[in-house]
């Protein structure tokens, strides 16, 4: 089985889908691997390790010949889908709720896409799981952003000078990269409080050391683990009791998303307006248009003193730790659907129906 891995085209995206430790992986098992040059280079990973591997580097022009599978990151562009011959295997992050023209021309062409999205949130599916892994690259990353905007420092500071207080750190989505943050801003000696309107996720944000933010607003979960949508009613109550509380914190990191549908909106500008200069909020929904409501996504801005990073694709900016995580995240999904090298696509498995979003009517099981 031909796996063909193309640089990756989107602006600001720096990872890739696969890198030299799992080519080492897949080739020994009866996979073909074909990089196109500089494919890793903006993830550090250089032409020669690739090689040394065991992938193949043809020129740009023939990477796509006898490809069986094309493995990315982001989705591809329509010039790229044109390439693929039908019946091709397309695995990446492919957006299924949000671009169904780009799911469409998937279609159209006959090819079998799997987004990495929507992929089960199963046991089994852990080692696939993309959406965690990067969320946990981003929740990390969301903290060292914050640590380096604000003019002070996390840790208690005891000097001869007299003594440093804490920052103080709201994290609001206790999902995982909300743990993840809460986890590195603990590290870094911050004050840390909590916030979800998951009552269930309260144990989780205390065993990490923070203070769980009880606001009196509940919501369920879905089967995915991602809070349910909240009511109007609710969702006014919750901006209420935030205005009120988001003053106190040095740095604010959301991270409230709902698949499919924009973010919700947390943080008022009335609460910004109330915040001390120097603070500086995080907003880790921004791709979704941003739990806060001065937030303009792919931008960092200053509002009353405010700084505000409103980033889209926070895992690009750890590039070569995120394309390690993502990588495992693809070699499981391939090994999944081709054990031992071959192709074998079995739509009633779980694993594979559910990440399966676009396929020729031919492969339709009844």
């Amino acid at each position: 089985m031909r796996i063909v891995v193309p640089r990756e085209g989107a602006p600001g995206e720096s990872r890739v889908a696969l890198v030299p430790d799992s080519i080492g992986r897949l080739a020994p098992a009866g996979f073909e691997i074909a990089v196109e040059r500089g494919a890793g280079a903006a993830a550090g990973f250089a032409d020669d390790e690739y090689a040394a591997a065991g992938a193949v580097l043809p020129d740009g022009g023939s990477l796509y010949d006898g490809a069986d599978a094309v493995v990315r990151v982001a989705r591809p562009s329509p010039d790229e889908v044109a390439k693929m011959a039908p019946g091709t295997v397309v695995i990446g992050f492919l957006a299924p709720l949000t671009d169904a023209e780009g799911i469409e021309r998937l279609r159209a062409r006959g090819v079998v896409a799997f987004a990495m999205e929507s992929v089960p949130r199963i046991t089994r599916a852990q080692s696939m799981d993309a959406l965690s892994s990067q969320a946990t690259v981003a929740g990390y990353k969301a903290v060292i952003i914050a640590a380096d905007r604000v003019p002070k420092m996390f840790p208690l500071l005891m000097t001869a000078a007299g003594t440093v207080t804490p920052a103080k750190v709201l994290v609001m989505g206790a999902g995982v990269a909300g743990l993840q943050a809460i986890a590195t801003a603990r590290r870094l000696g911050a004050v840390v409080s909590a916030f979800d309107v998951r009552p269930a996720v309260k144990e989780q944000v205390e065993s990490l050391g923070a203070t769980f933010l009880d606001l009196g607003v509940r919501g369920e979960e879905t089967e995915g683990g991602y809070a349910k949508e909240l009511t109007s009613e609710q969702q006014a109550a919750q901006q209420a009791a935030l205005e009120e509380r988001v003053p106190e914190f040095d740095v604010v990191i959301t991270t409230a998303l709902v698949p499919g549908r924009p973010a919700p909106r947390l943080i008022p500008a009335s609460a910004v307006a109330e915040m001390r200069s120097g603070s500086c909020i995080v907003d880790l929904a921004a791709e979704a248009g941003g739990n806060c409501e001065l937030t303009h996504p792919g931008e960092e801005i200053v509002r009353d003193g405010v700084t505000i990073v409103g980033f889209t694709n926070v895992p690009s900016l750890m590039a070569s730790d995120a394309s390690r995580l993502y990588a495992r995240n693809v070699t499981a999904l391939l090994q999944h659907l081709a054990p031992g090298g071959e192709l074998d696509l079995d739509f009633d498995d779980e694993i594979t129906a559910g990440a399966c979003v676009a396929r020729p009517p031919a492969e339709v099981t009844s």
